[in-house]
């Protein structure tokens, strides 16, 4: 069984926002293959070690709908989330998988 779902994140900067595409793997919170979407990181280096770099939070979209979460990003630049975040996410996406309101 798979249990990795495709997600988008938002790279915050100071006056800026990094789009980028990854795999969640939703037995153990880890955030993998992560791509972005206009930015090159050779250049303009890896936006998580930027001066300018804020937080990070990711979309799990199913159906047209929406769970947002965040991301937490290491030392290493490696990405994840929380046990706790990790678990209060696959509440909420099971409802939004199953097409029913997502419990708040």
């Amino acid at each position: 069984m798979d249990l990795k779902v495709p997600i988008t994140l938002a790279i915050e900067l100071t006056e800026d926002v990094i789009d980028a595409r990854a795999m969640l793997n939703l037995a153990s919170g880890e955030i993998e293959g992560l791509a972005y979407d206009d930015y090159d990181s050779d250049a303009e280096g890896v936006p998580f070690r930027r001066k300018d770099y804020e937080f990070t939070s990711g979309t799990l979209t199913s159906h047209g709908r929406d769970v947002e979460f965040k991301v937490d990003v290491n030392g290493a630049g490696q990405l994840s989330i929380s046990a706790n975040e990790l678990l209060e996410l696959k509440t909420r996406a099971a409802a939004l998988f199953a097409g029913k309101p997502a419990p708040r």
